[in-house]
């Protein structure tokens, strides 16, 4: 099914479409795309742009995101809609081979060609995300993103059915619009790219139909606290929609598997509310009803964005079956990671974790 998209500006009764137009080249959105990464994902980082492969062929542009998958960015130009899934689906299988040493050496090209002065990788990847990048972590995976304007019925299908065969290929699409001399980039997803985030997440031959069961990173600190989840019963993030918006997969009755990032499992519970805001979820407290913000002394929940809901902290409220003091937390070689809040992962990894962790905690 063609997407397509505009934008139509309101004067009181009067209803005008905006003119679209097409950018003077594609050079030009590819240099958009690589000052403003955020337009396609809020949570990339740009790393490469037009990369030499081994094949003398130039992917566009690679980013790398905060579980150090890597994606392939490839803008439509002159190809014909066939060629350029191909050209992802090629570019993926060198992707692919590269050590995280090539990886860095792609960026410290990408970086000494484009700026004067920049950080490190590993600096880089901790600005933006504040996690360390570790070296194990970095192209795991992969994904490749196509950017055009269109595609026809039939790659569109073809897309969609690498999709559904759990490849990890997406396409965005860009219309660009100019009232006033002043431009505007409308962008519409084909498919979720959460969904394929998580087709990303594990190889082919590592992935299992999902097990019914949710696994959900919590990311204690400053900002959230492991011994307020366990009095008060809920699990959140925030400071970003990217760390809030997996949230909302949950529906009360899901059962969720809680890992601390570098600490270990802590608790197994079933939701019992949809995710809210931090400040529109209230929790019994002698005899009243009282925020987060009112009862804990262990965290702040991103407080200063009280009024930003991409930023605020959302929170779940979960009935807990088992759980553990972050000290005691449960963490053996071979246990699933991720550092998505919420994700349905349908790996090896995960069945083993699960099995495993029912057997330590005398859970059916």
């Amino acid at each position: 099914m063609a997407i397509k998209h505009g934008i139509w500006k309101v004067f009181g009764d009067e209803v005008r479409q905006v003119k679209q137009i097409t950018l003077d080249s594609e050079v030009e959105l590819e240099e958009i795309i690589q000052s403003n990464p955020a337009i396609l994902h809020d949570n990339w980082l740009i790393i490469g742009r037009q990369v030499l492969t081994d094949y003398n062929t130039y992917i566009d542009l690679l980013a790398i995101d905060n579980n150090g998958s890597i994606i392939i960015i490839e803008l439509k130009k002159h190809k014909t809609n066939r060629e350029v899934v191909a050209q992802g689906l090629d570019y993926a299988s060198w992707i692919k081979t590269l050590s995280a040493s090539r990886i860095s050496a792609i960026y410290d090209d990408y970086v000494s060609k484009y700026y004067e002065e920049r950080n490190s990788l590993e600096e880089e990847f901790y600005e933006k995300f504040r996690i360390q990048l570790e070296e194990e972590s970095i192209n795991n995976s992969h994904q490749i993103v196509i950017v055009a304007s269109e595609l026809d019925s039939s790659t569109e299908r073809i897309v969609e059915y690498l999709s559904d065969s759990l490849i990890p290929i997406n396409v965005v699409f860009f219309t660009v619009f100019e009232e006033d001399s002043t431009k505007y980039i409308s962008r519409a997803w084909m498919i979720d790219p959460q969904e394929t985030l998580e087709n990303a997440s594990t190889s082919i031959k590592d992935k299992e139909p999902w097990n019914g069961e949710y696994y959900v990173s919590f990311g204690e600190g400053s900002n959230r606290s492991w011994i307020d989840a366990l009095k008060y019963g809920f699990i959140s993030g925030g400071g970003g929609e990217w760390y809030s918006r997996t949230l909302n997969q949950l529906a009360i009755g899901d059962r969720i598997w809680v890992n601390i990032p570098k600490v270990g499992y802590v608790g197994v519970g079933i939701v019992t509310d949809t995710a809210k805001k931090a400040d529109e979820v209230f929790f019994q407290e002698n005899g009243g009803e009282k925020t987060i913000y009112q009862l804990s002394r262990n965290a702040k929940y991103h407080e200063e964005y009280l009024d930003d809901d991409d930023n605020a902290e959302f929170i779940v409220k979960v009935k807990w079956l088992k759980t553990e003091a972050a000290n005691k937390a449960i963490s053996e070689i071979g246990f699933f990671g991720n550092q998505n809040t919420v994700c349905k992962p349908r790996a090896v990894k995960w069945v083993h974790t699960i099995n495993r962790l029912k057997d330590i905690w005398h859970i059916d």
